[in-house]
């Protein structure tokens, strides 16, 4: 992958992450709206329903806050959303949402996503997560990432063990 420092995109074979735009809000509608893509992180979001651009302007807000936030996963051949993946930081004290200069030393940073069902199973997810991971090692000074992963999410556990991942505490 390739990165454009100011601008925070990252390139893999097939796919673009990028800083989402409101032109994504009804993408983001729909994955946030989905019972079954939101089943094992935090469940539908209602607000999503009804101010998709809010979720999108939030985002922003993280990058802004850290230097690191969502990214907004699309595919190259076409420049469809598929979903997102990046950085959420939390206070590893109380586990929850912070920011790096809020949590200080106990800032832990962890990896993320979330894709629209339509795209399962194509392997956007292991792309996009692979190269956020490398990223935030090699250009956020990371030291350590967690992944936040419901034991029955046994997709997602996959995912994290195909990216070299090992199971941590429950």
């Amino acid at each position: 992958y390739t990165l454009a420092r100011m601008r925070f995109i990252l390139e893999t074979e097939r796919l673009i992450l990028r800083l989402p735009e409101p032109g994504d809000a009804p993408a983001v509608r729909e994955l946030l709206t989905d019972p079954v893509a939101m089943e094992f992180i935090g469940g539908v979001h209602p607000q999503a329903a009804s101010d998709p651009e809010l979720v999108v302007r939030r985002w922003l807000e993280r990058w802004d806050d850290n230097g690191c936030g969502p990214f907004s996963i699309v595919r190259r051949e076409d420049g469809r959303w598929v979903g997102r993946t990046g950085l959420l930081i939390w206070d590893a004290r109380t586990w929850t949402h912070t920011t790096f200069a809020g949590a200080g030393e106990f800032a832990q940073p962890e990896l993320g996503w979330a894709l629209a069902r339509e795209h399962w199973g194509h392997g956007y997810a292991t792309e996009a997560v692979g190269a956020v991971r490398d990223w935030a090692y090699a250009e956020r000074d990371v030291q350590r990432l967690v992944s936040a992963i419901a034991p029955a999410n046994v997709r997602s556990q996959r995912l994290a063990e195909r990216l070299g991942a090992t199971p941590g505490e429950t």
